[in-house]
């Protein structure tokens, strides 16, 4: 086993047996802390004399699904990977692993677009609208394959030759919604689909507002084209304040829902009242974020 297997099924491992009752942000965080998974394996599951008769070690078996995902022309990349994206990285709420098909990139400048499932003509309209002058500027354009506004901005990004991400809130070898299924089979050929969960999980509710969050930190901002009271682009957009991710309402979200309005005036929310405003406010934030990665670079050649 190689090193860097050793150290992505000793995570696994970990994930799975829970050592100390320890959750899974725990554990990501304590990894992260150590820089390594084995060290804090060792400190936690001590070696024993004996292994229980028939057991199977708990590293090596997850080695051995490790193989068998890659074999099955899965992406799997840990938290503690060079593969792992840099910005999802610096979130609390970061995944400890994550599954892909198709191209993945550490360093991928990608903007949330993301709103209602049952949306209006006009929302649809701007989420084709906001997509496609996206890929002009080559932002790769993330949604979360739901039905209504992702669909038509996954659909916009694809047809225009520009890359999409899919983050799903199901397994990787899971389809939902299912009438979804053939777009999602050429998001993974022409861009990227990314889960964090194990690959044949089921959905279940709170796994689409973690999703959200991991919307939230793959990209550099969330706009909110539309949204009930109730969507999880909602969620989405009060998840990227707490990150300190800036994001875009539109006219449409501010003028019909309570929930949008406190957020009004808080820093890095952004009010958009049409594509001119929203294409403005992603080009401010690109340069800004240009700024700061080189700042950040000569800081480091100094």
């Amino acid at each position: 086993m190689t090193a860097d297997l050793h150290e992505q099924a000793t995570l696994v491992a970990m994930l799975r047996t829970r050592p100390e009752g320890m959750t899974w942000p725990d554990i990501t965080a304590e990894v992260v802390a150590a820089g390594c998974a084995s060290q804090l394996w060792d400190r936690l599951q001590p070696p024993v004399l004996l292994a229980r008769p028939g057991e199977p070690d708990p590293i090596d078996q997850a080695a051995d699904d490790i193989r068998g995902w890659k074999a099955a022309g899965l992406i799997f990349t840990t938290v503690l990977d060079s593969s792992y994206p840099v910005r999802l990285r610096g979130i609390h709420e970061a995944p400890p692993v994550l599954f892909g098909r198709g191209d993945l990139r550490a360093e991928d400048v990608g903007v949330s677009v993301v709103g209602s499932r049952k949306a209006s003509q006009r929302g649809l309209s701007m989420a084709e609208a906001i997509a496609a002058e996206l890929t002009n500027r080559h932002i790769t354009v993330i949604a979360g394959l739901a039905q209504g506004i992702d669909t038509a901005a996954h659909r916009c990004a694809l047809d225009r030759g520009g890359r999409t991400v899919a983050i799903i809130g199901t397994g990787i070898n899971r389809y939902y919604p299912s009438q979804n299924r053939k777009l999602q089979d050429t998001i993974a050929r022409n861009g990227l689909v990314l889960s964090q969960f194990w690959p044949d999980a089921s959905p279940q509710k709170h796994m689409f507002l973690m999703r959200n969050a991991t919307m939230s930190g793959y990209g550099i901002a969330t706009i909110v084209v539309e949204a009930g009271e109730t969507s999880g682009a909602r969620a989405q957009a009060r998840m990227a304040v707490e990150h300190g991710r800036p994001v875009i309402l539109t006219d449409l979200v501010l003028d019909n829902n309570q929930w949008a309005k406190p957020l009004v005036g808080r820093p890095g929310v952004h009010i958009a009242r049409s594509l001119r405003d929203v294409i403005g406010i992603v080009e401010s934030l690109c340069s800004a974020r240009a700024e700061e990665d080189e700042f950040i670079h000569q800081l480091i050649q100094a």
